[in-house]
């Protein structure tokens, strides 16, 4: 059953109230944010509140605008869902996750998922963040446009990924190849590990290839956001 989050920040908002499949309770606004939000208060109750009672909701240091929604969680597809999406395309990619845990790098990932033209995104159920406002603030109204997909098994999902004719790439710093070197086209599959241990042994083992980014090497390695941002706009190359 869908959990019951609260959004905050305009940009995710905005996008949640244009989004048909988000389902919302209510809406607190500051009274000067009141009509950016009048034309829907025939959909959904707007209360007008101070921003210190929105302070009181949120965790602390949150940055919302004025802004606060309340609502149910996003349905989650299944891998068959994601085959599905990419079944009549010949060219596509998609972005999976190796217990990244931080959900403002998930929303940053989220975000130059939507900018790159990603057809999804799957994570590893156990070992990842649910939906919540600091991902969707992070994500910057972008997570009512990608597909999310939870898997219990990664190295399963994708085994049925390649199954479906994906190439899974794995990005891994001592990978030989650089990712300008990588042939475009066709289904791809891009796996980034977490933030510290990267990629586990068994879901590298279920790569067809790693690549690595072409960084200095006094640099050791990007945050995991950055690093897909640049990853995603190589991929995303004609």
């Amino acid at each position: 059953m869908a959990k019951d989050i609260i959004l905050y920040g305009r940009h995710a908002i905005m996008s949640a109230l244009s989004n048909p499949n988000r389902k919302i309770s209510k809406i607190l606004c500051t009274k000067e944010n009141f009509e950016e939000l009048k034309k829907y208060s025939k959909n959904f109750q707007i209360n007008i509140v101070d921003r210190k009672d929105i302070d009181k909701i949120l965790p602390p240091n949150s940055v919302h605008q004025g802004f606060a929604l309340y609502c149910k969680e996003l349905d989650n597809l299944a891998i068959e869902d994601i085959i599905s999406l990419a079944e009549e395309k010949q060219t596509c990619h998609l972005l999976i996750l190796d217990q990244v845990t931080d959900p403002q790098n998930i929303g940053a990932i989220i975000r130059s998922c939507v900018a790159f033209n990603s057809i999804a995104l799957i994570v590893q159920d156990k070992n990842s963040p649910q939906e919540s406002g600091a991902m969707a603030k992070a994500a910057a109204g972008m997570l009512e446009h990608l597909p999310i997909c939870r898997v219990t098994n990664l190295s399963r999902a994708i085994a049925q990924l390649k199954k479906a004719d994906f190439w899974v790439i794995g990005m891994d710093g001592y990978a030989k190849t650089t990712v300008d070197k990588l042939k475009k086209g066709g289904k791809t599959a891009i796996v980034m590990g977490s933030e510290g241990a990267g990629m586990r042994r068994l879901v590298e083992e279920n790569c067809d290839l790693t690549i690595k980014l072409p960084i200095n090497p006094a640099v050791e390695s990007l945050n995991v956001s950055t690093a897909a941002a640049i990853v995603l706009y190589e991929i995303n190359k004609e």
